[in-house]
């Protein structure tokens, strides 16, 4: 994309960018508290996912931070590696590793990710920030933000906390703040109001008029004001030598310890993965159908991970739940995530005070409709209109992630695809001409195109249940391809299994490489030499 693109874009970019940020900036510190790190460590994240990886990516929709699905790795790390400054070290080194996967091309991996898994895992997403989020929209802070696990460090898990919030902890003044923020953006989304003011994004009047609400509450000294403890809540640096004091270097000492390397392949995989996994997720919900590099995307995560770890943050991945929000706030093209990240830096730095104003309400609320525009009802009846062999994948990837955590659900989400395509291997890899076969009549079994060992067992099966006393031909004409196990077990049915049974074999269609005439134990039709 020319510059030119880039600035024609900025109307549309600039304002994504803000709603980017409000979104990033209570999970970049959420993520921090929830991984056991020092809070700041996540703004340097999130700045830095902006910032760099902005700058060096190829995706226009991606936005890269601090990522729920490092939570506990980060806290086991810490506590394994004895220090935060020693694993930081260990977050250059997984940089550095992710540099070297980007070079060597390992990105091609998110070619096999299915698309059934794939919207499988942003519909789980959405359901998930949706029961996550309403705590924090009813005044509940129990559960950090960020935190998308389903069993929480607390204890408790997703439901309970739900529970827990809707029979004995309901905020009137947040909810007030959250149910106004909602009607706001939803009548943002009027094409009457967008005709007029749509340069303005309906979260951020949302954001602004909810800061108001809750600023006259407390100036009326009104029991629904909201209070600090749910609120917005960075950390305000007294000075600027304070401030440059909550950035923290990696403890280059550690170098020769073992565990260091440990910890840096376990952040490097992880990330690498959920990075992938983004990318590939945003790209189909990208309105341009534009595709993204995934070996230039592990490079510039590898980057990125190299400088914020240099600079005291929280490893960094492309997160789907801002890069969604990204998207559903009309970004063009990337300014919008490298614009969120000097959004980050600007305000922690220079306004930390006006921050700590924002209610958490109200970014629930911008999640919420985030999460229904991730899980909406049309999704399910799409895929289930796809077959149940898109169907079943797609469900158990919803309900995996849901009640686990992304990476877990994603993965059993493939397992699920996998038994899918062989399931539908076994059922397509010939064609059976089924019913009520009398003695002395053809059977025909046509086999199809590809035949792998995939559908070995199937034809294998198929084979030693065919009827005695009967004339069975095996017609491999349309098949390009046979694997060398599913000709075995053709040659010794036909050598030894079918005259045990009294069944007459006729092969037909085989290529001469495959040596099926050297046998005088069937009758065979090959094919034409010069196919």
């Amino acid at each position: 994309m020319q510059k030119n693109d880039y600035l024609a874009n900025l109307k549309y970019d600039l304002p994504a960018g803000l709603v980017v940020f409000l979104i990033a900036l209570p999970l970049c510190l959420g993520i921090a508290l929830a991984s056991g790190a020092p809070l700041f460590s996540g703004m340097i994240a999130g700045i830095i996912g902006g910032i760099v990886i902005g700058f060096l990516s190829g995706s226009h929709t991606s936005v890269s931070g601090p990522a729920a699905g490092l939570t506990a790795v980060v806290l086991v790390s810490i506590q394994q590696l004895g220090s935060f400054e020693t694993f930081l070290l260990a977050v250059v080194l997984a940089g550095m590793f992710q540099l070297v996967l980007g070079f060597v091309k390992a990105g091609m991996i998110a070619n096999y990710f299915p698309s059934n898994v794939i919207k499988g895992m942003l519909t789980g997403i959405g359901i998930i920030i949706i029961l996550k989020q309403i705590p924090h929209a009813l005044g509940y802070d129990k559960d950090a933000e960020g935190d998308f696990a389903f069993f929480e460090q607390s204890g408790s898990n997703t439901f309970l906390t739900l529970w827990e919030t809707l029979t004995q902890y309901i905020h009137p003044g947040a909810t007030v703040v959250a149910l106004i923020s909602i009607a706001i953006m939803l009548v943002w989304e009027k094409p009457a109001v967008k005709k007029m003011v749509g340069f303005v994004p309906g979260a951020l009047v949302a954001v602004l008029v909810s800061v108001l609400i809750n600023q006259l509450l407390v100036s009326m000294g009104e029991p629904w004001a909201i209070q600090q403890e749910h609120l917005v809540n960075i950390p305000v640096a007294s000075d600027f030598s304070a401030f440059l004091g909550q950035f923290n270097m990696p403890d280059f000492a550690q170098w020769a310890n073992p565990k260091v390397y440990s910890v840096a392949m376990t952040i490097c995989i992880v990330a690498s993965i959920e990075t992938l996994l983004c990318i590939e997720a945003v790209d189909k919900i990208d309105p341009y159908l534009r595709v993204s590099d995934p070996n230039r995307e592990l490079r510039a995560q590898g980057i990125g991970n190299i400088v914020s770890g240099l600079l005291g943050g929280l490893p960094v991945t492309s997160v789907i739940v801002r890069s969604s929000a990204n998207v559903n706030a009309n970004a063009r093209t990337k300014s919008s995530a490298i614009l969120h990240g000097f959004f980050l830096l600007i305000c922690a730095a220079l306004i930390p005070g006006i921050l700590n104003m924002i209610p958490l309400a109200a970014l629930a609320a911008v999640l919420i409709l985030t999460g229904y525009k991730l899980a909406k009802v049309s999704i399910f009846k799409t895929v289930w209109d796809n077959g149940k062999y898109q169907w079943w994948p797609f469900i158990i990837t919803v309900v995996a992630v849901v009640f686990t955590d992304l990476l877990t659900g994603v993965g059993i989400g493939l397992a699920a695809s996998a038994i899918a395509i062989l399931r539908g291997n076994m059922r397509n890899a010939y064609f059976f001409h089924k019913e009520e076969y009398h003695e002395g009549d053809l059977i025909t079994i046509k086999l199809s195109q590809e035949v792998s060992f995939l559908n070995k067992a199937a034809i294998k099966l198929t084979l030693d249940h065919l009827p005695e006393n009967s004339r069975v031909l095996i017609d491999a004409s349309e098949s390009a391809y046979i694997d060398f196990d599913v000709l075995e077990d053709i040659r010794e049915f036909a050598k030894e299994k079918a005259s045990k049974k009294n069944i007459e074999v006729v092969l037909k269609g085989f290529r001469d490489r495959y040596k099926f005439w050297e046998a005088d134990f069937v009758h065979s039709e090959p094919e034409n030499k010069s196919r």
